[in-house]
């Protein structure tokens, strides 16, 4: 775990923290009921439907910062809409979310679908457009700046190699399987890298180079800059070092960026120009993966859940087991 080098925010307290599950767990459980089924748009509207009445619930003054509703149409949890059960009494908390990070995961029952969100105080989550971000991360006890974006793969893959005291070709790198990204994944096989292809969620697979037994070191590629900014929660909270660049391909998403407030168009975002300050990460496993156990439909009405949350000041990280009677 990181040093603890933030102090603890009295917005974002114990309490809070720990609820933020209860509403991943009401997304992820309501979205397993379509496991498998082929819908993707009826997971994700299940999924969507059952975290916003969650947050109903808990005591904040709640702005979803990235949210469905620019890229999905959703008629709830959009960029800007007020969650949480004490608008302008209880703490004012920035929300970036999920409900279903891989909604054509959970249409084919493949593995790594999750219910995603982070949390920091009022400012703290950068208000990113939902464009494509080209990524770039690394897990913790490197040196600072060892990955960067403005070089090529094969050279920050050397970079790494080199921290670690390997050759660049004992060096894993995750990467999501996409047409886009062909002449990375060649680059890097012709240096000897392992290269391991998701076939979506990018999310997991980012936090994977914080967990040694993947044994996965880098993560490479181009997926949503809303998802960016989501790892970029989770690795202010275990350690890791992130570069984003936001990446457009018209006018219009150059025109979207401005209206968001993106004004330097080419900048390389670190870790904690994504998320700032104190913050929150939680998630819970909607199929399972290689971060979290997926929703286990037990005899009796029983179900199974499996969640983590985690928190920047203090730099814990709780797994958390859930049975659920329905």
């Amino acid at each position: 775990m990181p040093e603890n080098t933030t102090p603890a925010s009295k917005v974002l307290d114990r309490v809070l923290v720990l609820e933020m599950v209860r509403v991943t767990e009401a997304a992820a459980i309501a979205a397993s009921y379509l496991i498998g089924r082929g819908d993707e748009k009826a997971a994700d509207h299940a999924a969507v439907e059952a975290m916003r009445k969650a947050f109903d619930e808990l005591y904040m003054d709640g702005t979803v910062v990235i949210g469905e509703g620019e890229r999905d149409e959703a008629p709830m949890l959009f960029i800007g809409e007020k969650v949480g059960g004490a608008p302008g009494t209880g703490p004012k908390i920035d929300i970036a979310l999920d409900p279903l990070e891989g909604t054509t995961i959970t249409a084919k029952a493949g593995p790594n679908s999750m219910a995603v969100l982070a949390a920091a105080e009022e400012g703290g989550l950068l208000n990113a457009p939902d464009v494509y971000m080209d990524k770039l991360a690394v897990g913790p006890g490197y040196p600072d700046g060892i990955i960067d974006l403005g070089k090529t793969p094969t050279e920050n893959v050397t970079a790494v190699a080199a921290a670690k005291g390997v050759k660049p070709s004992d060096i894993i790198v995750c990467v999501l399987d996409r047409p886009r990204h062909d002449a990375l994944i060649a680059e890097l096989r012709s240096i000897g890298c392992g290269v391991v292809l998701i076939g979506d969620g990018d999310v997991a697979g980012v936090i994977a180079v914080t967990d040694e037994d993947t044994t996965i070191d880098m993560y490479m590629g181009s997926g949503g800059a809303p998802e960016g900014v989501l790892a970029a929660a989770a690795l202010r909270c275990v350690g890791g070092q992130f570069n984003g660049r936001l990446l457009f391909r018209n006018e219009d998403e150059r025109l979207r960026a401005r209206k968001w407030g993106i004004e330097d168009l080419n900048k390389i975002y670190k870790l904690e120009d994504l998320a700032k300050g104190d913050c929150i990460f939680a998630a819970t496993g909607v199929t399972s993966g290689s971060l979290l156990q997926g929703v286990k439909h037990r005899k009796g009405g029983k179900m199974t859940t499996e969640s983590v949350v985690m928190r920047a000041s203090s730099g814990t990280v709780r797994w958390i087991r859930g049975e659920h009677r329905i």
